[in-house]
């Protein structure tokens, strides 16, 4: 697990749907006056350039992100979901090319008030010290953990506005993240049963990728969302990444709305294969 590196897949078809989905949670919650946190189990480097070695070396984001930016170029009217997080990447690239990639932690510091809080663990010591870097000056509104995110958020959960987007998403290179993710979850909502929890996770042939959002789903949980973007056929006895999913609980009441009015386009924008899809889910009591 400690060998994961996301520049590698920076900007991939996994983050413009996981991206595009925190933009909305923290529209959502920018909306009322009352501070919260966002708080980010493994938050990776926070931002990425993509003309690095490391994104170079697979280009992941030319299937993913570049799609997308390329299809605004040319003048194609894009839905909300994807138009508002493309606003944001587009912040990081203000001379209209595409060299920079914000991970979920840079996303959240460009939309957060004066009075919301970062909470934003890592544990690989590598990724770690980037992210120290790209929040260097930050202030006490953002503070850095060098460790394991599935435990430290144990410590603090209720945040103090109690309002909270929590963000829980692991590589996942370990199989056991599969079942921390449901403890990390079922633990958190004993300890703060009204935040916002995002947990994303890859559509691969792993058996504990496929039985994921079945056990998520059998939670006490009030209301949920499950989305899912598949954009190709998987790689016959492969583990290949072939699409992903995120599974948001207490999600606002206008978020199912807004995505599966994206759905068909990011379907058709990133979409490889006849394989291509999406599934889109929901419970509200």
């Amino acid at each position: 697990m400690l060998s994961y590196r996301h520049a590698f897949h920076a900007g991939n078809h996994a983050d413009v749907l996981k991206h595009a989905v925190v933009v909305q949670l923290l529209e959502h919650l920018t909306q009322k006056d009352k501070a919260f946190w966002y708080i980010d189990t493994h938050a990776g480097a926070g931002l990425y350039a993509l003309d690095h070695a490391y994104a170079q070396k697979k280009a992941e984001f030319e299937t993913g992100i570049s799609r997308i930016w390329q299809a605004a170029a040319d003048g194609q009217t894009l839905p909300p979901f994807l138009d508002e997080f493309l606003d944001q990447v587009r912040a990081q690239n203000p001379d209209g090319n595409l060299r920079h990639y914000p991970g979920s932690p840079w996303l959240a510091w460009q939309m957060l008030r004066d009075q919301d809080r970062l909470r934003l663990f890592e544990l690989h010591s590598t990724e770690i010290q980037v992210l120290r870097d790209n929040f260097r000056g930050a202030g006490r509104k953002v503070m850095l953990y060098d460790g394991d995110g599935f435990n430290g958020i144990k410590a603090i959960l209720p945040p103090p506005p109690r309002r909270a987007l929590v963000l829980i998403d692991p590589s996942y290179e370990d199989k056991q993240d599969y079942a921390r993710t449901v403890q990390a979850l079922e633990d958190s909502l004993e300890r703060f049963a009204t935040g916002v929890y995002a947990i994303w996770y890859p559509q691969v042939q792993r058996r504990e990728s496929t039985q994921l959002p079945a056990q998520l789903m059998r939670l006490p949980l009030k209301s949920w969302l499950h989305v899912t973007l598949t954009v190709k056929h998987p790689v016959e006895g492969g583990l290949g990444l072939h699409g992903s999913g995120m599974f948001i609980v207490n999600p606002p009441w206008r978020l199912k709305a807004t995505i599966e009015e994206a759905m068909p386009l990011l379907v058709d924008l990133l979409g490889q294969d006849a394989g291509a899809g999406y599934t889109l889910e929901s419970l509200d009591n």
